[in-house]
């Protein structure tokens, strides 16, 4: 009863004792209102867990998925730089237009 009152903002008022059948329900009914405060903390704290995991998930996700287009990028620029030798050393084709009029990439796609 001490312990309420001093949750309830009065200090140092003088509680006189309980009797049994009282004080075993009220201790009943901090111990339930304590266990559901812990029950909701700790699905907080799982749900706060989860979203954690789920956003580094995605992160990590997004970062791989950066990568692999920044290796595709850098391939792709590696081939169009040997296109662009070989169209050199193929007597000018390099060029963005040859004589024909097509770009180096439809010249490359009509050769294949």
């Amino acid at each position: 009863m001490r312990t309420k009152m001093r949750l309830l903002g009065f200090r140092g008022a003088a509680v006189k004792p309980l009797n049994e059948e009282a004080a075993a329900e009220l201790g009943a009914e901090l111990l339930g209102e304590a266990l559901v405060f812990g029950v909701g903390g700790l699905c907080l704290y799982l749900e706060y867990l989860r979203q954690a995991g789920q956003s580094r998930r995605r992160e990590e996700h997004l970062e791989q998925t950066l990568s692999d287009l920044r290796h595709g990028l850098e391939r792709l620029q590696r081939d169009l730089d040997e296109l662009r030798a070989q169209g050199h050393a193929q007597g000018g084709a390099g060029h963005a237009q040859g004589s024909s009029g097509h770009t180096p990439t439809q010249a490359v796609m009509a050769a294949a």
